[in-house]
């Protein structure tokens, strides 16, 4: 009996000390106390440092986090010492069904009327009653940032201070107020003439910029404005920033901003950084205004089996979630908005999460994951899964994808993306998947771009797009907006399983091998299929420089060892097989109907396989799609069954398309809103 009492008495003392921890944070508590739920803590880093005298763990560790808002003035720091194991993982999460918010801002009030005649005389008068001002400095508010020249090329600098009202982005007030102006002339590469006699009204201006697409529509630039020469319309340009295309007048278009004198609408801001005075119009009489102030939020080094959950995470200047290194570390059920850079960036380690968040006005892309090493395909892991991503890309405009993976396999499924001015997805590398996202209304401001974007890489191989859903992507300008876009060469592609509704150049293959397109759906598409011969023309030269980047990309890889030779069998003898033609691109089992189905070069064509197809240009009724109260698309029907199905046609898996209902996502349910788009005129075969 004695034995049996000892031995019961030990399995109590072991489960007790396998049991999972609790420690608390209050937004009232103190880092100073035990971090009960009587004696909270106050902070994430306070929380961070109470888990490291934990070590070493002998059960899972929960924070949890009261409701309330935590404000951040700098980054919170995770290295190798505050990992969790496999065993005993980590989490940081917000109260059941409570707001918990990780703010990098800082609140401003004490709001008052603009009354300085000097800076009255210089708004517009429906601007001067409306108008208030409030002095920084007084507040205790010194550090504002600096507006940094960006764009394309240009790197990814600190966003400077940036105003939020009611969690919306404030805009740092421009003329026009709403698209874009044009050149007339470029006198040189510094004074360019402009279409309008507006700059009389700027030459009082202390700090004015110019943001322009000064040649291409894919390639923007924010810089100083040197000075203005009002009596001839030109604008000054400074000799310290080169655009990386040059300037041409007749396709340039541009807005000036920070200038006081254009503070002329609700939501527009100015700050006078000599003077710390922040004006601003307010959208409403009421409404919490917060200056972002912190680089970030949380920055993870070398972190393994942590994840952060449920967690409001913003107004930060850089990105808010940064984690390099490590092994399965998650951010789950987050709302991340309001961001200078991206909401997530992940670089290296191994089998990372980011699911169920919900991103908005990002200034930069919304996630970023890399991983993975690609002379040995060894595959990362990553997955960006169940995020709806939108409205992002605020600062840079281009090239700042709103999920992007690299490396090599990794994974990109069921995320609803929209409302983005250039790409939505881009999976460089080798061995991504990339499966069951919703994707509309992006590339709406950019031309020769895509929606999902790759190029210039014969390396790039093994990548699987399927079973996605693309609608509503025509492009603004220039070349419009391609849907699939596999630029210059690019190869080895395998799109299966897709439908693709109103787009402009849906599946457009620039001059690439080895790329394969089956069972996809094309209704009222202006062009479904295309491939070019750009190889044996205008891009010849490139594809036949030794120093050009599609062949120092090749050297770069081991593409002719046993492990590459097995993985990709047509990449190793490339340089031996006319590099410049588009070969074995395959067309099998696709329907199209309402728009262009075949859009490939006559030249070319014999080294194409197009197989079983079905294409009714004209007949846009020959697709059926049946619709939840939603408008999300639940199947497809045709005129006639036994045609698609001897095509090889399977049906398409819509309903698994998109975002899904799970406990963990930041909000259910989600709506968006779809804007048609008009497409060109029905293209000539």
């Amino acid at each position: 009996m004695f034995r049996v009492v000892l031995f019961t008495m030990y399995l109590v003392m072991v489960s007790s000390s396998l049991a999972s921890t609790t420690v608390y944070v209050n937004p009232h508590g103190n880092d100073l106390q035990a971090g009960t739920e009587q004696a909270p803590l106050r902070t994430l880093a306070g929380a961070r440092d109470r888990v490291r005298r934990l070590k070493p763990l002998s059960g899972p560790v929960t924070v949890s986090f009261a409701p309330g808002s935590y404000p951040f003035t700098k980054p919170i720091v995770f290295e190798t010492q505050d990992s969790g194991t496999s065993a005993y993982p980590i989490l940081y999460k917000a109260d059941s069904g409570t707001h918990v918010q990780f703010t990098g801002g800082v609140t401003i009030d004490q709001w008052k009327p603009v009354t300085q005649t000097s800076v009255l005389n210089r708004l517009l008068p429906k601007a001067r009653t409306q108008l208030r001002v409030a002095d920084l400095k007084s507040q205790g508010i010194t550090e504002y940032g600096t507006l940094a020249v960006r764009g394309f090329g240009m790197g990814s600098p600190l966003a400077e201070g940036e105003l939020f009202c009611n969690n919306q982005p404030m805009t740092l007030s421009r003329w026009p107020n709403d698209g874009f102006r044009g050149a007339t002339k470029k006198h040189d590469d510094l004074r360019v003439e402009v279409d309008t006699n507006r700059l009389q009204r700027w030459t009082e201006e202390t700090d004015p910029w110019i943001f322009a697409y000064w040649h291409h529509d894919w390639a923007e630039l924010y810089e100083p404005i040197a000075g203005f020469e009002p009596d001839q319309n030109i604008i000054r340009r400074t000799p310290d920033v080169k655009p990386n295309y040059g300037i041409t007048a007749s396709r340039a278009r541009w807005y000036a901003l920070n200038l006081l004198s254009e503070l002329d609408q609700p939501g527009e801001y100015y700050l006078d950084r000599q003077k710390g005075c922040l004006y601003f119009w307010p959208p409403s009489d009421t409404g919490k205004t917060v200056l972002s102030l912190s680089s970030g939020i949380i920055q993870a080094h070398k972190l393994s089996h942590v994840t952060f959950q449920g967690f409001t995470m913003d107004a930060c200047r850089g990105t808010a979630i940064t984690f390099r290194e490590g092994t399965k570390c998650a951010v789950v059920g987050c709302t991340i908005r309001n961001v200078g850079h991206r909401a997530v960036s992940v670089t290296a380690g191994k089998s990372h999460e980011v699911f169920g968040c919900d991103i908005y006005y990002c200034g930069e892309g919304g996630i970023s994951m890399s991983g993975g090493d690609r002379p040995t395909l060894t595959r990362a892991g990553h997955n960006a899964e169940n995020n709806h991503v939108h409205h992002y890309s605020r600062r840079a405009r281009t090239y700042k994808s709103a999920i992007s993976v690299s490396g090599v396999g990794n994974r990109i499924a069921h995320n609803l993306i929209h409302d983005g001015p250039h790409m939505a997805l881009s999976s460089g590398g080798n061995d991504h998947l990339v499966e069951y996202n919703e994707i509309h209304n992006v590339v709406y401001e950019s031309g020769d771009a895509g929606a999902f974007y790759v190029g210039r890489d014969w390396t790039q191989r093994g990548n699987v797009i399927q079973h996605n859903y693309f609608h509503q992507i025509v492009g603004g300008t220039g070349y419009g907006g391609m849907t699939i876009y596999l630029d210059d060469q690019h190869c080895g592609y395998r799109i299966h399983g897709n439908l693709f509704e109103r787009c402009s150049q849906t599946i457009f293959i620039g001059g690439g091998d080895d790329n394969i397109v089956t069972n996809n759906v094309f209704l009222n598409c202006w062009r479904s299929a295309h491939v070019d011969n750009r190889g044996i023309g205008w891009q010849k030269k490139a594809t036949d420089d030794p120093n050009g980047t599609l062949r120092t990309r090749l050297r770069a890889m081991p593409y002719q060892n046993e492990l590459w030779s097995k993985r990709y069998p047509n990449l190793p003898k490339i340089l031996d097989d006319q590099p410049n033609l588009p070969k074995r691109n395959v067309f099998r089992s696709n329907i199209s109907a309402g728009g262009l189905w075949d859009h490939i070069s006559e030249n070319i064509r014999q080294y194409q396989t197009m197989e079983q197809n079905l294409a009714f240009d004209k007949d846009s009724a020959w697709i059926d799609i049946k619709r939840d109260a939603t408008g999300h698309p639940v199947q497809l029907t045709f005129k006639d069954p036994d045609a698609v199905s001897a095509s090889g046609y399977q049906p398409l898996t819509l309903k698994k398309m998109g975002l899904y209902q799970d406990a963990r996502r930041a909000s259910w349910p989600v709506s968006h809103e779809v804007r048609i788009v008009a497409l060109p005129g029905i293209p000539k075969p």
